[in-house]
């Protein structure tokens, strides 16, 4: 008798205990939501996540695209379901949050809290989903620096600075390049050179632009005290952010063209001024997250009178990512200059290798 009650207790602990644990595990399984659906007007029908509607296309999130993401237009979507609550822009100004399930003829219904019910709402008058909020001014830059000194039986120091700084509206862009070199041998000046551009672009639409710009540079050992070039004229944005997917999705590219004053101040040589053509390109190409960067500017200013007669600058560059806002950087600069003064070479080359660092302000999902 006694046995027979403590094998009926045994059993009843164990039923308690598998039905706990399989009601533990029940809490405790995620649970999936269901895809979001996109039918399209050739009859195929996408599942994924909906991650955005700008500009006339539709970001759906797959597992079926090499980078996760598929680009729709908008024109070409006849229903959509989206089963988590995102925020729904519609032309009159009226943003709806919740979730849609499709409707008849074009239409969608949106569940939006705290409606009661659905609100039947036609694709055609929705203008963005979920659309990402910039800042009115979005800011990029890095600041970098490179230093090297031995001492002993060699006395040399090098000392490098570079910074970069953009600042863009939807009008307006806001650009100052800097760069100071110096080096000595046991104190007798080796190097030392600066440079600077600060350069203002009014866009026009949303690729044209126009700008004005001021470059000057000042380099001890090519006999240069300063040159200027103030210069104004046309530019287009060939490429913005977005445009495309994957890795190119974060680079720019634009080029310019346009009239300058060209004037420079030398040590010993006669000074020279002109009017000189200006002509620009800048490429900035971040990959993986920003990871690593590659960038290349180059500024041309050919003789207007001889167009064999020009001065030439350009940089080509790569950042790492290290943590947070830290990077280091190699940098190649040239400058050529096919009529140096007497006793100067026409070609000069600088090599640096810096530590830094970059932020940018733009909101990214």
């Amino acid at each position: 008798m006694r046995t027979g009650s403590w094998m009926c207790l045994f059993v009843l602990c164990a039923c308690t205990a598998v039905g706990f644990t399989n009601h533990a595990a029940a809490q405790s399984a995620p649970v999936e939501s269901s895809p979001d659906i996109v039918s399209l007007k050739d009859g195929s029908i996408l599942y994924g996540e909906v991650i955005e509607m700008a500009g006339g296309v539709l970001f759906l999130k797959t597992s079926s695209s090499s980078d996760n993401m598929i680009k729709i237009k908008w024109d070409n979507v006849t229903n959509l379901e989206v089963t988590h609550p995102i925020p729904f822009h519609l032309k009159e100004g009226t943003i709806l949050n919740g979730t849609a399930t499709s409707g008849q003829d074009g239409t969608m219904n949106i569940q939006a809290e705290p409606l009661q019910g659905s609100l039947t709402v036609p694709l055609a008058s929705v203008t963005s989903i979920n659309p990402m909020i910039q800042p009115p001014v979005v800011y990029t830059g890095s600041l970098n620096a490179g230093y090297s000194q031995s001492t002993g039986n060699s006395r040399l120091r090098n000392v490098s600075v570079l910074g970069d700084f953009v600042a863009r509206s939807e009008q307006l862009r806001l650009t100052m390049l800097g760069r100071y070199v110096y080096g000595d041998n046991a104190g007798e000046l080796i190097t030392r050179n600066a440079r600077g551009t600060t350069k203002l672009d009014f866009f026009i639409t949303k690729r044209l632009f126009w700008f004005a710009s001021a470059y000057f540079e000042n380099d001890r050992f090519q006999d240069l005290k300063l040159r200027t070039a103030i210069a104004s004229g046309p530019g287009y944005q060939w490429v913005e952010r977005g445009d495309y997917s994957g890795v190119l999705k974060d680079m720019t590219f634009y080029t310019e063209s346009g009239l300058a004053y060209f004037n420079e101040d030398f040590r010993t040589a006669a000074d020279e001024a002109s009017f000189r053509a200006r002509i620009a390109m800048k490429l900035d190409w971040p990959m993986f997250d920003s990871l690593i960067t590659l960038y290349h500017y180059n500024e041309m200013f050919p003789s207007l009178q001889n167009a064999s007669n020009f001065y030439f600058t350009m940089d080509n560059g790569v950042r790492l990512k290290l943590i947070a806002g830290l990077s280091s950087g190699f940098q190649v600069t040239t400058r050529y200059n096919n009529r140096p003064p007497a006793g100067r070479t026409d070609t000069d080359n600088l090599y640096l290798f810096t530590l830094g660092y970059g932020f940018d302000t733009t909101h990214k999902r």
